[in-house]
């Protein structure tokens, strides 16, 4: 059904459904201007510039910060009150994921890390005694999961892995290997996909099993990229792993079905990340086109750069709404496929844009590696193929539109 979307005075989106209008409010309340006030602090203290630039040359993880992050209540914000958590609206969540990729992206994987693959997963479908043991330390910031679902020969059709969980006495033994999983050694548990049911094919008969990386049989070797330094990324071989029976979550066998169940976190945990990341590239540009003299003036002055910051501006703010719409969705409790696909696509790309243009505005002082901008720009490229790529989000779009 088509969706009507106005812009009233009142800064409220009004969502047109047959008779049905429905107000998206817009406005910031005070206790999350609050929450962003605390996380420029943060940024102050823990993640200036020079300090991402530093851990970016050195290849630093941020795990070191899940202690700060989890003082603010960062962690717990997504997780309802019922659980221990602040129980906050998912606007909230993505206005702390935009601000923290603006500040600095390594913050707001490690965000996503947590409340992605971690607490959404374990409230989507863990048990309640995974929810008792883990959530708590999650939110506390003593706790790191990751995802362990790529393979050489599985990547966007990521239905076609081959690693197998085999039963043994006391539980499971697990052979195979996975590639480009990120955060792996870093963290406490890998949410580890195999084919459980040897006789399955394509998504029946997969489980997903809380690993550990340190556990016997399991080898990593971190691999070269171009760039997100701060996120180090592994191929990973399983030897015969064994892990015990309650490492299961989810159903046995349903393990793709339960993944596919909590993607719209992940693809609107990426859009609003990338779409603050983008912001804070167009901010860098905008700066830099006022500074920067040629021909006895600002270049900003002459229009090839004006209307290159303007469409620059232009793809941020609309990735904004569409982040937001996105927002709102997921806390309504609607179905949001479409939308978060279409998220995904529309913020990635246009941090890619913008990245792209303010390479080409700062020129050789964007070029130096000494610039933040070459970091981003470096940055940018993983994300229209992370977290599924976007041919495949378009034609997930393209089938939830009847095509």
């Amino acid at each position: 059904m088509a969706v009507n979307v106005t812009v009233a005075a009142s800064h409220h989106h009004v969502l047109s459904r047959g008779a049905a209008i429905v107000p998206l409010d817009f406005s910031t309340s005070e206790s999350d201007r609050q929450l962003l006030a605390s996380l420029d602090r943060f940024f102050a203290r823990h993640l200036p510039p020079e300090e991402v630039r530093r851990r970016d040359a050195a290849h630093v993880p941020p795990y070191d910060l899940l202690p700060a992050m989890a003082e603010l209540g960062l962690f717990a914000i997504a997780v309802p009150e019922a659980e221990g958590g602040l129980g906050l609206r998912w606007e909230t969540v993505a206005l702390v994921q935009e601000r923290l990729g603006r500040g600095g992206y390594m913050a707001a994987s490690i965000f996503n890390r947590v409340v992605g693959f971690g607490a959404m997963s374990l409230l989507t479908y863990g048990s309640d005694e995974q929810r008792r043991a883990l959530l708590p330390k999650l939110m506390q910031g003593k706790l790191l999961i990751s995802l362990a679902l790529t393979e050489p020969g599985a990547g966007s059709d990521a239905a076609a892995l081959v690693t197998r969980a085999r039963r043994c006495p006391g539980g499971w033994r697990i052979s195979g290997r996975k590639c480009w999983i990120s955060d792996a050694a870093g963290s406490d548990y890998m949410i580890t996909a195999a084919r459980s049911d040897p006789e399955s094919k394509g998504p029946k008969g997969i489980s997903l099993f809380l690993v550990p990386p340190g556990s016997p049989g399991v080898a990593m070797t971190p691999l070269p990229k171009l760039g997100n330094n701060c996120m180090p990324s592994f191929d990973i071989g399983f030897d015969e792993v064994f892990v015990p029976e309650d490492a299961i979550i989810g159903t046995e066998g349903e393990g793709f079905r339960n993944l596919m169940s909590t993607l719209h976190y992940s693809r609107a945990s990426m859009a609003a990340t990338t779409m603050g990341c983008a912001q804070g590239a167009v901010d860098m540009a905008l700066a830099h086109a006022k500074e920067r003299r040629q021909f006895g003036r600002a270049i900003g002055g002459f229009q090839a750069i004006r209307f290159r910051l303007a469409d620059m501006q232009m793809r941020v703010d609309q990735a904004r709404l569409v982040v937001q719409h996105l927002a709102w969705l997921i806390g309504t409790g609607q179905d949001c496929r479409r939308q978060a696909a279409q998220a995904k696509v529309i913020s990635t790309e246009a941090l890619q844009f913008v990245a792209r243009h303010g390479m080409q505005i700062l020129a050789s002082a964007g070029y130096a590696m000494e610039s933040d901008m070459q970091r981003i720009f470096r940055d940018a490229t993983l994300y229209s193929f992370g977290e599924g790529s976007n041919e495949i989000q378009r034609e997930l779009i393209a089938r939830e539109l009847g095509l």
